[in-house]
């Protein structure tokens, strides 16, 4: 069968209005693990040569071959609801310009300190010991959004020794990214093994529940936890791959990854578990109309909020400006979370500023 051309696709969905939103419309891609619950089947699952750093946790329950959601309910949407907000009068509408900054600048490449540094979106390159930690790889254009920003320099100089996804939406698993980075390290949610090695043969993986720790051969340490979400690619495959977040331990610093998600409990669990969260990648964006995003991402205040229950000493600000996928315009994230952060120790990044950690 030959393999639909990806242009015409992101065209066709373009032209029909259909578009952002998480990536929400089913659009072909690869599927995930084969080696799925059949109906009828609930049980807890984990990869058992991880260990599980919270006590009493049994792993993460599926039903009917679905990972469930344990903090709330799914923020997944039928394709009707996507098309009735899509096709309906955004009251939002924009009327300013609004444009990330972006520094041009290779050097951080060749940095020999330990940095964190924004690729836009949730994608940032975080440099420990060494070694090249990429976040929720998508440098490109997904299949049905443009991407509004340049990248501070080409994919094919990051060269990450480390791939850190925190679920397979198309906003956070670009296809077209992975392809670049030949022989990396994939640290990934469960079942979410035969995705990326689809897009990339050469990539080998390691799949986490929540609350376990990758087994890896390094001075630091990566543990995958829980985030309020979901997943789909196809119209098949919804909520077969698990969904989190990600903490990076160094001898002296602890750094926490929200991947995509809602504000919920799950901040709260994280943080009993970590004496304090040092620096946070927090979501800040996505986030309008309300009652359709409520369980899908976190506004500002819900940033403010879990930032307060993982106890963090300072705030990353992503997951805006990078994409335009819902209604609020583009500036408004920063604007208000400027506004109502003025006692937090928040920094904004440009992309391609790099942040010494």
């Amino acid at each position: 069968m030959k393999k639909p051309n990806r242009k015409n696709r992101r065209e066709f969905l373009k032209k029909s209005g259909l578009v952002g939103s998480m990536m929400l419309l089913p659009t072909i891609s690869s599927s995930c693990s084969s080696k799925l619950l059949k109906k009828g089947e609930n049980r807890v699952v984990k990869n058992s040569k991880l260990k599980t750093i919270k006590s009493g946790f049994e792993g993460n329950l599926m039903k009917d071959g679905e990972f469930q959601n344990l903090y709330g309910g799914s923020g997944r949407k039928s394709l009707w609801e996507v098309a009735k907000w899509k096709f309906s009068l955004n009251p939002q509408k924009e009327s300013e310009e609004y444009k990330l900054k972006v520094i041009k600048n290779s050097a951080v490449l060749k940095e020999k300190e330990d940095y964190i540094c924004w690729l836009g979106h949730a994608s940032f390159l975080i440099q420990i010991d060494g070694k090249k930690i990429l976040t929720d790889p998508c440098l490109t254009n997904p299949p049905t959004v443009d991407r509004l920003t340049e990248l501070p320099f080409d994919i094919e100089e990051i060269e990450p020794d480390y791939l850190l996804i925190s679920h397979g939406h198309y906003d956070h698993l670009d296809s077209d990214s992975i392809e670049k980075f030949d022989n990396a390290m994939a640290l990934i949610p469960l079942n979410m093994s035969k995705l990326v090695k689809g897009m990339n043969r050469t990539i080998k993986t390691q799949e986490a529940g929540w609350y376990q720790k990758y087994d890896i051969d390094e001075k630091f340490e990566i543990f995958f936890l829980p985030s309020y979400h979901w997943h789909k690619r196809t119209p098949f495959d919804t909520d077969k791959v698990l969904w989190g977040s990600y903490v990076i331990k160094t001898k002296g610093k602890t750094l926490y990854f929200a991947g995509d998600t809602a504000y919920s409990k799950h901040f709260k669990d994280i943080g009993t578990l970590f004496d304090s969260i040092d620096i946070a990648m927090l979501p800040i964006g996505a986030y309008s109309p309300r009652y359709f995003m409520k369980d899908n991402h976190m506004n500002p205040e819900d940033a403010l909020n879990a930032s307060k229950d993982l106890k963090v000493k300072k705030i990353i600000p992503m997951h805006f400006g990078t994409f335009d996928l819902t209604d609020e315009p583009l500036g408004e994230p920063e604007q208000i979370f400027r506004d109502i952060g003025r006692e937090a120790n928040i920094k904004f990044l440009d992309i391609g500023e790099m942040m010494l950690v």
